[in-house]
């Protein structure tokens, strides 16, 4: 076969071709669309326990997800730059935040090896912002 002797145009095969094409970029755009809104949800739902645990007044479990290790009370000395002492005085009944009956996870901001999550807590005002680290899944005080 020779350049001369080429196949004849099929305009169904080119159409089933354009249409691929255009299918396969759609569902690029929705799939990276639903990726962004979503970029920074295993940092939401740590928060989301951290404040159900709180809500539920378990403070140790909460305190084991701010330092992201369920057994801390095994080795407890491994945190004593914020103990559970100094995490149930702030959050705890007699913290800033008083009692949690209620929270609501307003959004999150990415930002250098972390994230900001803000949460409404007790329909406040002033919303809290909890920084959450991307790989540890520890948590602080948001420095922003």
């Amino acid at each position: 076969m020779t350049l001369f002797e080429a196949p004849a145009y099929d305009p169904r095969k080119a159409r089933r071709r354009n249409i691929t094409i255009v299918a396969i970029v759609v569902a690029v755009l929705i799939v990276g669309t639903i990726a962004w809104f979503y970029r920074n949800y295993p940092e939401e739902r740590v928060v989301q326990k951290f404040m159900t645990a709180l809500e539920n007044k378990d403070y140790e479990k909460a305190y084991g997800i701010w330092q992201h290790d369920p057994n801390w009370k095994q080795h407890p000395q491994n945190y004593p730059n914020y103990s559970f002492g100094e995490f149930y005085q702030d959050w705890g009944p007699g913290g800033e935040w008083g009692l949690i009956h209620s929270f609501h996870i307003d959004g999150s901001v990415s930002g250098g090896s972390g994230v900001v999550v803000v949460v409404t807590i007790n329909q406040r005002k002033e919303q809290a912002r909890l920084w959450v680290e991307n790989k540890s899944k520890t948590m602080t005080f948001s420095p922003y």
